[in-house]
Formats: structure tokens, C-alpha cells, sequence
């Protein structure tokens, strides 16, 4: 089962971001800033009393005119209903209760989501101010005083979310199924690839509109090994402002891709690799995730002899990040090579997941010294006295040095190919980090 999730709603300017920062800042580092997006954070993973869970911040709206902002909270309250396990909903004692915060209020409860009502901003120590008493007309049971600021009542605020997180042992109970998240633009066929895939195969598990998520996670097995295939396809709906759409379609892309183990990044053959696919796909990139490129509607391009040979080099150029993602062309209507997937899909799992020995990572290191020294500055040189592997999905390695100023970006990439050139790794970024002597290790 996947970590509790805990969505930060309100209308604009009550403090969610600065709340959000508050309670990552004092437990686990962010996630990596993801691209694409107009904040630098969605989502973060927290730690309270022993339980883990990811915190979502689902960002200040921010309407062009005042005619649009009741439909923007719709949209904002509809994004946390879909994705939470436990609704915080934040108030502002300055401005007092508003109809806005009733609106909101009467949604939430509509959902039956469980919902704990903070009231923000009471900075002050002692006697709650006597304003506090009037978001009990709200009907969300008793509201937690909390200062984003100063950090005042976060601690019970999170206390009151645990209450309603699934037993401990529930969430631990992890299966060997392979998470797969399809993430790309709109109409690239990412739902149409699912839809074929269930229907080519009859032994499906089961179907289930998961109550803590934002889509339909579609479980079933096949010869190949058992699979869950996230669909982020998500909520369409016309909008005026199309940075919010932009920004929501990235919410739901984000949380998918930290719950998956693979990506496949889908590509729309008769458009190429488009700016918003560079967005997505560095999205996967930066969450360190195994990922497949896959070209769809291939079944509608004109082909020659070299057809696909120019697609999979513009792919290439297009995504010069993630050069290490295989290309697979597909069509979601016809089938053409969906059975393919789940090889590759089942090969980036294991690659992802694979652990070199220290002993053979240094004999690489050794010959790649060999035939490239380290680089120098002002007659002082690197010295690279060993590296090991310390994580995997995906692979993380450390390199110790005598300085790390002089680890130039180019020697680091040089020694990230001659990894590869050696054990593979096909299909999952590499991570590499520098210690200096006698920096501690984190």
C-alpha cells in the first residue's frame, strides 16, 4: 500500500506553502525540484512519530479576475479530494471565516474524506483569540490553532492527521508487482495504451479507483510478472487559465512517478518531442526514476527504410537528458509492440535495482584513471582515492577525493559513461556524489 497522503487546501493567501514549508523543513529533506511547474515544490515526504507519509501543498491560486476564483477552489479542492488520505484545511484568523472557506467546507464534507480545519496565523502564545471560536460554524469538528511562522501547533495538527492513516502494518505489506506510471502530455495515447493492454490481458487482478490516489491504478499479470500501470490521465475540463490546468496535470503527473518504479514516457509520433515533453520527462529524470520512451501512434507515419532511425535520433536530441532510456515504438490502437513493454518494463525494474560490489566499481575506476587523469587547477590535481555504491533506484554511488573543487562536471559525466560502458544500467539515471576527505558521509 502507498504512504498516507496529507493535501494542504485553502483559498489563497492563508499560508498552505508556508506551512507545507514549515513541516518538511523540520522533518525530511524535499523531493528534488520538479520541472514544468510554477512552484519549486509539490510534494514532500514528512515524518511523524515513527509514521511516514507525503505531504502536498496544492499551491496559492492566483485568478486573473474575481469572476473565476470560486471555479479555481473548485478546481484546487477537487485536485486534494482525489489525491488525499487525510484533508487539512486551512483557515486564516486574520481575515476570519469567509464564504469562500464555507464553499470549500461544503465540498470537502460532500466528499467524506476526513478533514482536519487549522486555523493559521494565531502567532501568539496563551489565550486563543476569540475570533478562533467561529470556525467551529464550519461543522469540521474541533479546529487546531497552528502558526506557520513560528511553528506553533503543528505538532497537534499532525497528531490529528495520524488518527486517520492506515494501520502501520496495512501500509508496510508491499507486493512484487512492478509500479508503472504512463506520464506524458494530453492526447499522447497514454490512457489508449493502458486500455489495450487490459484488454489483450484477460488475467486482471482487479480494477480499483484507489481512495488515497489521484488515478486508476489498473493491476493484472501476465507471463511476464505482475503489474500495476498508473494512468495520469486525470480530470479534463476547459479552463480560461491554462497555467492552472498546466499546473494541476503536474500535481497528478508528480505524485505518480514518486509512487512508480518505472516510467514510460509517452511521445506522440506525428508531433515529435515537444517542449512539454521535455517537462514531463525531466520529471522522472529528477525523481531518479526508471524510465522507456515510448513513441506512440506509429501505425500513422509515413515510413521509409530509415523512418524510425530519424524518430530515434530527434528523440534523442529532444531528451538529450536521458539518453540512457531505451525507445520503443508502439501504437495503442493497433497493439504493434505493447507486448514488448513488459520485457523492457520487468529489464529497467532490475537495472535500477542493481548493486555493484566496491571491489569491482574500483577496478573501473582505476582503468578509467588510466586512460583519462583527473583533471587540474593551478598545478593542484584531483586524487580519487575510491567510490561505493550506497542506494539503488536509483543506483546512488560515492566518490571520495582529496577536493572536491577540482571534480569537474566533465571528468564526473566521464566516469558515469565508463559505469555504464561496464555493468549497463540501461534505462535509470545514475547518481553520483563527491565527499571530500574527511567530509562525513550522508
Amino acid at each position: 500500500m502507498a504512504k498516507p497522503i496529507v493535501a494542504i487546501v485553502g483559498r489563497p493567501n492563508v499560508g498552505k506553502s508556508m506551512l507545507f514549508n514549515k513541516l518538511i523543513g523540520r522533518r525530511l529533506s524535499i523531493v528534488e525540484d520538479t520541472p514544468g511547474v510554477t512552484r519549486d515544490r509539490i510534494y514532500g515526504d514528512c515524518d511523524w512519530n515513527g509514521r511516514s507519509f507525503t505531504l502536498v501543498d496544492t499551491g496559492g491560486i492566483e485568478p486573473r479576475t474575481d469572476n473565476l476564483i470560486l471555479e479555481f477552489m473548485r478546481d484546487q479542492a477537487r485536485i486534494a479530494i482525489d489525491t488525499a488520505t487525510v484533508i487539512v484545511f486551512l483557515t486564516d484568523i486574520r481575515t476570519g471565516l469567509t464564504a469562500a472557506d464555507q464553499e470549500v467546507a461544503g465540498m470537502l464534507l460532500r466528499s467524506g474524506k476526513p478533514i482536519v480545519l487549522a486555523v493559521n496565523k494565531m502567532d501568539s502564545t496563551g489565550l486563543p483569540d476569540p475570533d478562533f471560536y467561529e470556525f467551529y460554524n464550519l461543522g469540521l469538528g474541533d479546529p487546531v490553532a497552528v502558526s506557520a511562522v513560528h511553528g506553533h501547533g503543528t505538532g497537534d495538527l499532525l497528531d490529528a492527521c495520524l488518527q486517520y492513516f492506515p494501520p502501520a502494518d496495512e501500509e508496510e505489506e508491499e507486493d512484487d508487482a512492478i509500479k508503472v506510471a504512463v506520464i506524458g502530455k494530453p492526447n499522447a495515447g497514454k490512457s489508449s495504451l493502458i486500455n489495450k493492454i487490459l484488454g489483450e490481458n484477460r488475467v486482471i487482478v482487479s480494477n480499483v479507483a484507489g481512495t488515497t490516489r489521484d488515478a486508476i491504478d489498473s493491476r493484472f499479470e501476465n507471463e511476464k510478472g505482475r503489474f500495476v500501470f498508473i494512468d495520469t490521465a486525470g480530470l479534463r475540463r476547459k479552463s480560461k487559465v491554462e497555467e492552472n490546468i498546466e499546473r494541476y496535470s503536474a500535481l497528478r503527473a508528480a505524485m505518480a512517478i514518486e509512487r512508480a518504479d518505472v516510467c514510460l514516457i509517452m511521445i506522440d509520433a506525428m508531433e515529435g518531442v515537444t517542449e512539454q515533453d521535455t517537462k514531463v520527462a525531466g520529471m522522472a529524470h529528477e525523481a531518479g526514476k526508471a524510465s522507456i520512451i515510448v513513441v506512440n501512434k506509429w501505425d500513422l507515419v509515413e515510413k521509409d527504410g530509415k523512418t524510425m532511425d530519424r524518430m530515434r535520433e530527434d528523440v534523442r536530441q529532444g531528451l538529450s537528458f536521458m539518453t540512457y532510456a531505451p525507445v520503443l515504438f508502439v501504437s495503442a490502437l493497433t497493439g504493434q509492440r505493447v507486448d514488448r513493454l513488459f520485457e523492457l518494463i520487468d529489464y529497467v525494474s532490475n537495472q535500477a535495482s542493481t548493486r555493484i560490489t566496491t571491489g569491482m566499481l574500483n577496478d573501473v575506476l582505476a582503468d578509467a584513471q588510466v586512460r583519462v587523469q583527473p583533471p587540474t587547477d593551478k598545478g593542484r590535481r584531483l586524487k580519487i582515492y575510491y567510490m561505493t555504491q550506497v542506494g539503488v533506484k536509483p543506483p546512488h554511488y560515492v566518490i571520495f577525493c582529496n577536493d572536491s573543487r577540482l571534480f569537474h562536471f566533465s571528468y564526473q559525466r566521464y566516469l558515469e559513461n565508463c559505469i555504464r560502458n561496464t555493468f549497463g544500467l540501461e534505462g535509470t539515471p545514475i547518481r553520483i556524489s563527491i565527499r571530500q576527505k574527511g567530509e562525513k558521509e550522508v
